[in-house]
Protein backbone atom coordinates (compact mmCIF):
# COMPACT_ATOMS: atom_id res chain seq x y z
CA UNK A 1 0.00 0.00 0.00
CA UNK A 2 1.02 3.39 -0.59
CA UNK A 3 1.84 5.49 2.56
CA UNK A 4 2.46 8.61 3.04
CA UNK A 5 3.99 10.47 6.21
CA UNK A 6 2.19 14.20 7.57
CA UNK A 7 4.89 16.66 8.40
CA UNK A 8 5.17 20.29 9.02
CA UNK A 9 7.18 22.54 6.60
CA UNK A 10 9.40 23.60 9.68
CA UNK A 11 10.11 20.00 10.09
CA UNK A 12 11.78 20.19 6.92
CA UNK A 13 13.22 23.93 6.34
CA UNK A 14 16.18 24.49 7.84
CA UNK A 15 17.11 20.92 8.45
CA UNK A 16 18.98 19.63 5.18
CA UNK A 17 18.81 15.52 5.96
CA UNK A 18 15.38 15.74 6.84
CA UNK A 19 14.16 14.60 3.10
CA UNK A 20 16.47 12.15 2.77
CA UNK A 21 15.28 10.61 6.60
CA UNK A 22 11.88 10.72 5.32
CA UNK A 23 11.85 9.09 1.92
CA UNK A 24 14.40 6.38 3.80
CA UNK A 25 10.96 5.81 5.83
CA UNK A 26 10.22 3.76 3.38
CA UNK A 27 7.12 6.10 2.45
CA UNK A 28 6.62 7.26 -1.40
CA UNK A 29 4.52 10.48 -0.27
CA UNK A 30 4.45 13.38 2.24
CA UNK A 31 1.31 15.20 3.34
CA UNK A 32 2.54 18.53 3.91
CA UNK A 33 0.69 21.75 6.05
CA UNK A 34 -0.07 23.98 4.18
CA UNK A 35 -3.12 25.58 6.04
CA UNK A 36 -2.84 24.84 9.46
CA UNK A 37 -4.37 25.49 13.10
CA UNK A 38 -2.09 27.03 16.28
CA UNK A 39 -0.03 24.71 17.79
CA UNK A 40 3.07 23.61 19.88
CA UNK A 41 5.41 20.91 18.08
CA UNK A 42 8.60 19.42 18.75
CA UNK A 43 11.31 19.01 16.09
CA UNK A 44 13.35 16.84 17.80
CA UNK A 45 15.98 15.96 15.26
CA UNK A 46 16.12 20.00 14.14
CA UNK A 47 19.54 21.14 13.93
CA UNK A 48 18.60 24.92 14.81
CA UNK A 49 15.22 24.48 17.27
CA UNK A 50 13.40 22.26 19.44
CA UNK A 51 10.39 23.40 19.84
CA UNK A 52 8.08 25.26 17.16
CA UNK A 53 5.15 27.66 18.58
CA UNK A 54 2.62 28.51 15.59
CA UNK A 55 1.00 31.15 17.95
CA UNK A 56 -2.48 31.41 15.27
CA UNK A 57 -3.48 29.17 12.80
CA UNK A 58 -1.84 30.43 9.51
CA UNK A 59 -1.74 29.67 6.01
CA UNK A 60 2.23 28.67 5.45
CA UNK A 61 2.38 30.05 1.90
CA UNK A 62 1.98 33.94 0.71
CA UNK A 63 -1.56 35.04 0.28
CA UNK A 64 -3.24 35.30 -3.39
CA UNK A 65 -4.44 38.21 -4.28
CA UNK A 66 -8.71 36.98 -3.57
CA UNK A 67 -8.36 38.34 -0.09
CA UNK A 68 -7.03 41.52 -0.82
CA UNK A 69 -10.57 43.28 -0.53
CA UNK A 70 -12.18 40.39 1.54
CA UNK A 71 -13.16 40.57 5.76
CA UNK A 72 -12.56 36.77 6.42
CA UNK A 73 -9.11 36.27 4.82
CA UNK A 74 -6.18 33.98 6.23
CA UNK A 75 -3.78 35.47 8.31
CA UNK A 76 0.25 34.77 7.38
CA UNK A 77 2.40 32.55 9.75
CA UNK A 78 4.79 34.26 11.97
CA UNK A 79 8.77 33.33 12.17
CA UNK A 80 7.71 29.70 12.96
CA UNK A 81 7.03 29.54 9.19
CA UNK A 82 8.09 32.70 7.21
CA UNK A 83 7.61 33.11 3.18
CA UNK A 84 6.72 30.64 1.17
CA UNK A 85 7.35 27.98 3.40
CA UNK A 86 5.70 25.34 1.93
CA UNK A 87 7.06 25.64 -1.07
CA UNK A 88 11.01 25.66 -0.10
CA UNK A 89 9.91 22.57 2.08
CA UNK A 90 7.90 20.84 -0.86
CA UNK A 91 10.79 21.59 -2.94
CA UNK A 92 13.45 19.54 -0.88
CA UNK A 93 10.55 16.88 -0.51
CA UNK A 94 10.27 16.62 -4.27
CA UNK A 95 14.53 16.71 -4.88
CA UNK A 96 14.15 13.35 -2.40
CA UNK A 97 11.34 11.42 -4.67
CA UNK A 98 9.01 12.57 -2.67
CA UNK A 99 5.15 12.88 -3.71
CA UNK A 100 3.80 15.83 -2.02
CA UNK A 101 0.68 16.39 -1.47
CA UNK A 102 -0.84 19.52 0.89
CA UNK A 103 -2.68 19.31 4.21
CA UNK A 104 -5.28 22.08 4.55
CA UNK A 105 -6.77 22.50 7.78
CA UNK A 106 -10.40 24.47 7.54
CA UNK A 107 -13.34 24.90 10.04
CA UNK A 108 -10.84 25.25 13.13
CA UNK A 109 -9.48 28.58 13.29
CA UNK A 110 -9.15 30.41 16.91
CA UNK A 111 -7.61 33.53 15.21
CA UNK A 112 -10.63 33.77 12.98
CA UNK A 113 -13.23 33.70 15.88
CA UNK A 114 -10.91 36.01 18.04
CA UNK A 115 -10.88 38.59 15.19
CA UNK A 116 -14.69 37.97 14.11
CA UNK A 117 -16.50 36.84 16.91
CA UNK A 118 -19.77 36.60 14.61
CA UNK A 119 -18.42 33.63 12.94
CA UNK A 120 -18.44 31.43 15.47
CA UNK A 121 -20.70 28.41 16.80
CA UNK A 122 -22.74 29.49 19.55
CA UNK A 123 -23.89 26.97 21.58
CA UNK A 124 -27.44 26.59 23.86
CA UNK A 125 -26.35 27.95 26.81
CA UNK A 126 -24.95 31.24 24.31
CA UNK A 127 -21.17 30.18 24.79
CA UNK A 128 -19.01 31.28 22.11
CA UNK A 129 -16.62 28.37 20.25
CA UNK A 130 -13.92 30.98 18.93
CA UNK A 131 -12.08 27.63 17.54
CA UNK A 132 -15.44 26.16 15.79
CA UNK A 133 -16.46 28.86 12.90
CA UNK A 134 -19.94 28.16 11.57
CA UNK A 135 -20.18 26.25 8.23
CA UNK A 136 -23.52 27.59 8.36
CA UNK A 137 -23.18 31.09 7.38
CA UNK A 138 -22.76 32.41 3.89
CA UNK A 139 -19.49 34.15 4.30
CA UNK A 140 -17.57 31.71 6.41
CA UNK A 141 -18.92 28.85 3.78
CA UNK A 142 -17.33 31.00 1.08
CA UNK A 143 -14.39 31.86 3.36
CA UNK A 144 -13.55 28.10 3.33
CA UNK A 145 -13.90 26.66 0.19
CA UNK A 146 -11.54 29.60 -1.11
CA UNK A 147 -9.53 29.02 1.25
CA UNK A 148 -9.62 24.92 0.09
CA UNK A 149 -8.96 25.90 -3.47
CA UNK A 150 -5.98 28.21 -2.30
CA UNK A 151 -4.29 26.02 0.54
CA UNK A 152 -4.39 23.23 -1.40
CA UNK A 153 -2.91 23.87 -5.16
CA UNK A 154 0.25 24.66 -4.63
CA UNK A 155 2.56 24.57 -7.41
CA UNK A 156 4.09 21.24 -7.34
CA UNK A 157 1.49 19.80 -5.06
CA UNK A 158 0.17 16.15 -6.45
CA UNK A 159 -2.91 16.50 -4.37
CA UNK A 160 -4.51 17.77 -1.18
CA UNK A 161 -6.02 16.15 2.01
CA UNK A 162 -8.88 18.79 3.50
CA UNK A 163 -9.03 18.31 7.41
CA UNK A 164 -11.89 19.78 9.24
CA UNK A 165 -14.46 20.05 6.30
CA UNK A 166 -17.37 19.98 8.27
CA UNK A 167 -19.13 21.09 11.89
CA UNK A 168 -16.35 21.52 14.87
CA UNK A 169 -17.52 21.24 18.45
CA UNK A 170 -16.88 21.48 21.88
CA UNK A 171 -13.23 19.65 22.14
CA UNK A 172 -10.93 21.81 20.88
CA UNK A 173 -7.12 19.91 21.63
CA UNK A 174 -5.35 22.69 22.27
CA UNK A 175 -4.50 25.19 24.60
CA UNK A 176 -4.73 23.24 27.58
CA UNK A 177 -8.04 22.16 27.23
CA UNK A 178 -9.58 21.20 30.86
CA UNK A 179 -13.47 20.46 29.41
CA UNK A 180 -13.32 16.73 30.20
CA UNK A 181 -14.36 17.03 33.88
CA UNK A 182 -17.80 15.90 33.11
CA UNK A 183 -17.90 12.71 30.79
CA UNK A 184 -20.76 13.82 27.96
CA UNK A 185 -20.22 11.23 25.55
CA UNK A 186 -21.49 11.05 22.07
CA UNK A 187 -24.95 12.46 22.91
CA UNK A 188 -23.55 15.02 25.20
CA UNK A 189 -20.75 16.07 22.75
CA UNK A 190 -23.88 16.38 20.01
CA UNK A 191 -25.99 18.62 22.08
CA UNK A 192 -23.15 20.97 23.10
CA UNK A 193 -21.91 20.81 19.34
CA UNK A 194 -25.63 21.96 17.92
CA UNK A 195 -24.99 25.87 17.22
CA UNK A 196 -27.62 28.87 17.87
CA UNK A 197 -26.15 31.75 15.82
CA UNK A 198 -28.41 33.56 13.53
CA UNK A 199 -27.86 30.99 10.39
CA UNK A 200 -28.27 28.61 12.41
CA UNK A 201 -31.52 29.62 13.77
CA UNK A 202 -32.66 30.56 10.69
CA UNK A 203 -32.06 26.90 9.35
CA UNK A 204 -34.00 25.69 12.27
CA UNK A 205 -37.26 27.68 11.69
CA UNK A 206 -36.97 26.42 8.07
CA UNK A 207 -37.47 23.29 9.67
CA UNK A 208 -40.48 24.50 11.31
CA UNK A 209 -38.58 24.26 14.64
CA UNK A 210 -38.96 27.27 17.25
CA UNK A 211 -35.12 28.06 17.88
CA UNK A 212 -35.80 29.23 21.47
CA UNK A 213 -37.76 26.34 22.56
CA UNK A 214 -34.62 24.06 20.60
CA UNK A 215 -32.36 25.90 22.50
CA UNK A 216 -34.51 25.13 26.11
CA UNK A 217 -34.86 21.62 25.50
CA UNK A 218 -31.11 20.75 24.80
CA UNK A 219 -30.09 22.31 28.26
CA UNK A 220 -33.10 19.84 29.20
CA UNK A 221 -31.43 17.23 27.92
CA UNK A 222 -28.20 18.10 28.67
CA UNK A 223 -29.22 18.71 32.62
CA UNK A 224 -28.73 14.86 33.53
CA UNK A 225 -25.14 14.53 32.01
CA UNK A 226 -24.28 17.65 34.31
CA UNK A 227 -25.51 15.95 37.70
CA UNK A 228 -23.88 12.80 36.47
CA UNK A 229 -26.88 10.95 36.14
CA UNK A 230 -26.21 9.86 32.68
CA UNK A 231 -26.45 6.37 31.62
CA UNK A 232 -24.58 4.42 29.44
CA UNK A 233 -24.03 6.32 26.56
CA UNK A 234 -26.28 4.65 22.98
CA UNK A 235 -24.66 7.26 20.50
CA UNK A 236 -27.58 8.35 18.30
CA UNK A 237 -30.54 6.25 20.31
CA UNK A 238 -29.03 8.36 23.30
CA UNK A 239 -29.79 11.85 21.41
CA UNK A 240 -33.04 10.85 20.33
CA UNK A 241 -33.79 9.71 23.98
CA UNK A 242 -32.95 13.35 25.36
CA UNK A 243 -33.92 15.10 23.01
CA UNK A 244 -36.77 13.34 21.59
CA UNK A 245 -37.26 12.17 18.11
CA UNK A 246 -38.27 15.19 16.14
CA UNK A 247 -35.49 17.94 17.44
CA UNK A 248 -32.93 15.14 17.10
CA UNK A 249 -33.99 14.28 13.46
CA UNK A 250 -34.52 17.65 12.13
CA UNK A 251 -31.00 19.19 13.61
CA UNK A 252 -29.18 16.35 12.24
CA UNK A 253 -30.38 17.02 8.68
CA UNK A 254 -29.78 20.80 9.23
CA UNK A 255 -26.32 19.66 10.26
CA UNK A 256 -25.71 16.85 7.93
CA UNK A 257 -27.25 18.93 5.02
CA UNK A 258 -25.08 22.44 5.54
CA UNK A 259 -21.69 20.06 6.04
CA UNK A 260 -22.73 18.06 2.83
CA UNK A 261 -22.99 21.26 0.89
CA UNK A 262 -20.27 22.42 1.91
CA UNK A 263 -17.82 19.81 1.34
CA UNK A 264 -19.07 19.11 -2.24
CA UNK A 265 -18.70 22.86 -2.71
CA UNK A 266 -14.92 22.73 -1.71
CA UNK A 267 -14.16 19.80 -3.70
CA UNK A 268 -15.57 21.43 -6.62
CA UNK A 269 -13.50 24.79 -5.55
CA UNK A 270 -9.90 22.95 -5.20
CA UNK A 271 -10.91 20.75 -8.63
CA UNK A 272 -11.38 23.73 -10.73
CA UNK A 273 -8.24 25.08 -9.71
CA UNK A 274 -6.43 22.22 -10.13
CA UNK A 275 -4.26 20.35 -12.90
CA UNK A 276 -6.15 16.96 -14.35
CA UNK A 277 -5.20 14.27 -11.91
CA UNK A 278 -4.90 16.30 -8.89
CA UNK A 279 -6.35 14.23 -6.09
CA UNK A 280 -8.91 15.28 -3.42
CA UNK A 281 -8.84 13.44 -0.34
CA UNK A 282 -10.99 14.45 3.38
CA UNK A 283 -10.26 13.62 7.08
CA UNK A 284 -13.26 11.87 7.59
CA UNK A 285 -15.52 9.54 10.09
CA UNK A 286 -18.25 7.47 9.36
CA UNK A 287 -20.76 9.05 11.44
CA UNK A 288 -22.28 11.97 10.15
CA UNK A 289 -23.57 13.72 13.50
CA UNK A 290 -19.60 13.44 14.70
CA UNK A 291 -17.52 16.64 15.09
CA UNK A 292 -13.83 17.86 14.71
CA UNK A 293 -10.79 17.78 12.40
CA UNK A 294 -12.46 14.47 11.09
CA UNK A 295 -15.50 15.33 9.62
CA UNK A 296 -18.64 13.40 10.06
CA UNK A 297 -19.87 12.28 6.81
CA UNK A 298 -22.06 9.94 4.76
CA UNK A 299 -19.68 7.30 3.48
CA UNK A 300 -21.49 6.60 -0.02
CA UNK A 301 -21.76 11.00 -0.35
CA UNK A 302 -18.26 11.99 0.47
CA UNK A 303 -17.02 8.83 -1.97
CA UNK A 304 -18.95 9.59 -5.09
CA UNK A 305 -18.15 13.65 -4.23
CA UNK A 306 -14.18 13.33 -3.10
CA UNK A 307 -11.70 11.18 -4.45
CA UNK A 308 -11.43 9.36 -1.26
CA UNK A 309 -11.17 9.78 2.73
CA UNK A 310 -8.52 9.61 5.08
CA UNK A 311 -9.87 7.56 8.41
CA UNK A 312 -8.60 7.61 11.79
CA UNK A 313 -7.14 4.22 12.73
CA UNK A 314 -5.10 4.96 15.89
CA UNK A 315 -7.89 3.43 18.30
CA UNK A 316 -8.42 0.57 15.87
CA UNK A 317 -9.66 0.45 12.42
CA UNK A 318 -13.01 -0.17 12.98
CA UNK A 319 -14.38 2.66 11.01
CA UNK A 320 -12.66 1.49 7.74
CA UNK A 321 -15.53 -1.10 7.22
CA UNK A 322 -18.03 1.95 6.37
CA UNK A 323 -16.41 3.08 3.73
CA UNK A 324 -15.10 0.10 1.85
CA UNK A 325 -17.30 -1.00 -1.30
CA UNK A 326 -18.91 2.21 -1.51
CA UNK A 327 -18.35 5.13 -4.16
CA UNK A 328 -16.30 4.52 -7.43
CA UNK A 329 -13.79 1.08 -7.77
CA UNK A 330 -10.76 3.48 -7.15
CA UNK A 331 -11.53 5.26 -4.31
CA UNK A 332 -8.91 5.38 -2.02
CA UNK A 333 -9.49 4.51 1.68
CA UNK A 334 -6.68 5.74 3.64
CA UNK A 335 -5.96 4.34 7.47
CA UNK A 336 -4.06 7.07 9.10
CA UNK A 337 -2.26 5.50 12.28
CA UNK A 338 -0.68 7.84 15.25
CA UNK A 339 3.65 6.37 15.02
CA UNK A 340 4.57 8.58 17.53
CA UNK A 341 4.62 6.52 20.89
CA UNK A 342 3.96 9.61 23.73
CA UNK A 343 1.36 10.33 21.63
CA UNK A 344 -0.35 7.40 22.34
CA UNK A 345 0.55 5.53 18.89
CA UNK A 346 2.42 1.88 18.13
CA UNK A 347 4.94 2.22 15.87
CA UNK A 348 6.13 -1.47 16.90
CA UNK A 349 3.21 -2.82 16.24
CA UNK A 350 2.59 -0.67 12.44
CA UNK A 351 2.84 -4.01 9.83
CA UNK A 352 0.52 -5.88 12.02
CA UNK A 353 -2.05 -2.96 12.11
CA UNK A 354 -1.69 -1.83 8.30
CA UNK A 355 -1.93 -5.47 7.63
CA UNK A 356 -5.79 -5.42 9.99
CA UNK A 357 -6.67 -2.58 7.81
CA UNK A 358 -5.75 -3.55 4.23
CA UNK A 359 -8.35 -6.06 5.46
CA UNK A 360 -10.83 -4.25 6.42
CA UNK A 361 -10.80 -2.31 3.01
CA UNK A 362 -7.71 0.49 3.48
CA UNK A 363 -6.31 1.28 0.21
CA UNK A 364 -3.20 3.40 1.46
CA UNK A 365 -1.95 4.64 4.66
CA UNK A 366 -0.88 7.83 6.42
CA UNK A 367 1.82 7.72 9.23
CA UNK A 368 1.50 10.93 11.85
CA UNK A 369 3.60 12.20 12.45
CA UNK A 370 7.08 12.14 10.86
CA UNK A 371 8.02 15.19 12.25
CA UNK A 372 7.09 14.12 16.01
CA UNK A 373 8.42 10.92 16.03
CA UNK A 374 11.11 10.09 18.21
CA UNK A 375 14.73 8.53 16.44
CA UNK A 376 13.37 5.33 18.03
CA UNK A 377 9.61 5.32 16.38
CA UNK A 378 11.40 5.84 12.71
CA UNK A 379 13.24 3.37 13.19
CA UNK A 380 9.94 0.83 13.85
CA UNK A 381 7.90 2.90 10.72
CA UNK A 382 11.45 2.13 8.52
CA UNK A 383 11.53 -1.56 9.54
CA UNK A 384 7.75 -2.18 8.81
CA UNK A 385 7.69 -0.54 5.65
CA UNK A 386 10.89 -1.14 4.43
CA UNK A 387 12.15 -4.58 6.25
CA UNK A 388 15.07 -3.20 7.01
Amino acid sequence: MTASAFLYPWDVNGDPAAPARVAGLGVRQVTLASAYHSTRALTPRHPRHRVVTAEHAAVLYPLGDRWADRTLRPCPAGDWAPGDAWGEAADALADAGLEVHTWVVLAHSSRLGAEHPDTSVVNAYGDRYPWAPCIAQPATRAYLVDLAAEAAVRPGARGTELESLGWYGLPHLHAHDKTGGVALGEAGQYLMALCFCPACRAGYEQRDLDPDALAAAVRDALEPLWRGRAEDDGGWAEVVKLLGETYADATRAWRDTTARTLQEAAVAAVRAAAPDGFQVLLHADPVSYHCGANAGVDPAHILAVADGVVVPCTGGPGLLAPFAGQGRRAAVVAANLTVVSGMGGSPHTLAADAARARELGATELRLYHAGLASDADLAAVRRALTGR
